[in-house]
């Protein structure tokens, strides 16, 4: 007999699935809801709406009084379901994503309050054994996640070229937060038997994701110097720095490695079909290249084998994060700068329009009171026009593209667009 789901936790499922991410239905993706959400919370998390949200949103969605409205999302802050922010003095919600989001934070917390074992044995069946959501929340076409090159890999007559996001040394050094937690991925690997031994205390995270984490005691906050520690020790174990596709307000950086990472395990998965952004690839000099072997065996996608004794570069699996350039003693690797640089989103904002675009979901964004026909009518209509609308040609259109996201933007702060959600 298949496992019995209430009402809510598939009305939650849905709600996570409008989100850009996705959520894919899963009959472990409802046992893993079961055990983060209690049933009424999930009832009331389906109501919430995508973007950012005040607790008299919650409240008139709910139908309850400000001050019970409030409890209810600092208990669910707490859990890490939900982030709390301070905008300008106000404060607001919103439910964090699966990920890098509330899969995360529950492993990372400290205080025992879930079942870490169960979760991980879930999570991996979830995310490592089933293929949906690998494929619509991890590999989209823009991405998650980018590299971080190793600074020092980077050379000389690049140098100037080399943009502050593209740093993390810059992330960590303009952070107005910083906090550092255990590596969901390795510890998750841990409970089902198959972690590697490189450390779990150095997922760092910026900014007001930071603060939220640290507020709710799921990270701990350090010190700069602190945090280019973690960094410095990372890069010498020939750890991947893995985080934030956006370039302002970085949220996360991962120190990742090729066999627990979920981000590598999902782009070796699917056949290297989606790169991790990066804007360099490594190249071997054939003249320096004594064929070791050593940098086939760094490597964390595999884009590096050994032929008639001499490395070979594989450009198109490459994510270009200059781990063989670190360990290569006759200095053979250097890390080219792609001619074509990749599109990193600005921030978290034009991910997620990009995003719900490519997903066809940005109706969901803007009509998202989902107990209101009026705004289910109007989803469904921009969810068709937009499929019969030439929205491929204004993703492949650099300049329209920008144009469109700046045309959002300046929506989002007008009285139209919140109008155009409907009465909440």
């Amino acid at each position: 007999m298949g496992h019995i789901t209430s009402k809510s936790y598939h009305k939650l499922q849905n709600r996570l699935d409008m989100n850009a991410q996705g959520a894919p239905t899963s009959e472990a993706l409802y046992k893993i809801l079961e055990i983060l959400f209690s049933e009424d919370e999930a009832d009331k998390v389906s109501k919430l709406p995508i973007k950012p949200f005040t607790v008299e949103e919650a409240s008139i969605r709910w139908g309850l009084p400000d001050e019970e409205s409030k409890e209810i999302l600092d208990k669910l802050a707490d859990k890490g379901l939900l982030l709390d922010m301070n905008n300008n003095g106000m404060q607001n919600y919103i439910l964090a994503p699966t990920m890098a989001g509330f899969f995360e934070f529950s492993l990372m917390r400290t205080d025992g309050r879930f079942n870490k074992k169960l979760l991980s044995e879930l999570f991996y069946q979830y995310i490592n054994e089933e293929d949906d959501f690998v494929e619509k929340a991890l590999m989209q076409k823009t991405s998650i996640a980018r590299t971080f090159v190793y600074e020092q890999a980077i050379q000389e007559k690049e140098r100037a070229e080399i943009l502050d996001y593209e740093r993390a040394s810059h992330i960590i050094d303009s952070a107005s937060c910083i906090t550092v937690g255990t590596c969901y991925c390795r510890h998750k690997m841990e409970h089902v038997g198959k972690a590697c031994n490189m450390p779990q205390d150095v997922c760092l995270t910026f900014n007001s994701a930071a603060r939220s984490l640290m507020k709710h005691k799921i990270a701990k906050q350090i010190t700069k110097e602190e945090a280019h520690d973690v960094l410095d020790r990372c890069v010498n174990l020939g750890l991947v720095q893995i985080g934030d596709n956006v370039q302002n307000n970085v949220n996360w950086i991962c120190n990742c490695c090729g066999c627990c990472c979920e981000a590598i395990l999902a782009y070796k998965k699917i056949g290297y079909r989606r790169k991790i952004n990066s804007n360099f690839f490594a190249k071997i000099n054939k003249e320096k290249c004594i064929g070791c072997g050593l940098c086939e065996k760094k490597c964390p996608v595999k884009a590096i084998e050994i032929v008639n004794k001499q490395a070979t570069v594989d450009k198109d699996i490459c994510i270009g994060c200059g781990v063989c350039h670190r360990f290569c003693k006759p200095e053979a690797v250097a890390m080219e700068r792609e001619k074509k640089l990749s599109v990193t989103p600005v921030d978290s904002f034009e991910r997620f329009v990009l995003n719900a675009i490519e997903q066809g979901k940005l109706q969901n964004y803007i009509f998202d009171n989902y107990d209101l026909w009026t705004n289910e009518l109007l989803r469904h209509l921009v969810g068709v026009l937009f499929k019969i609308s030439p929205a491929k040609f204004l993703l492949a259109n650099d300049q329209l593209k920008s144009k469109f996201l700046a045309a959002l933007r300046k929506a989002r702060k007008s009285k139209l667009f919140s109008e155009l959600q409907g009465p909440k």
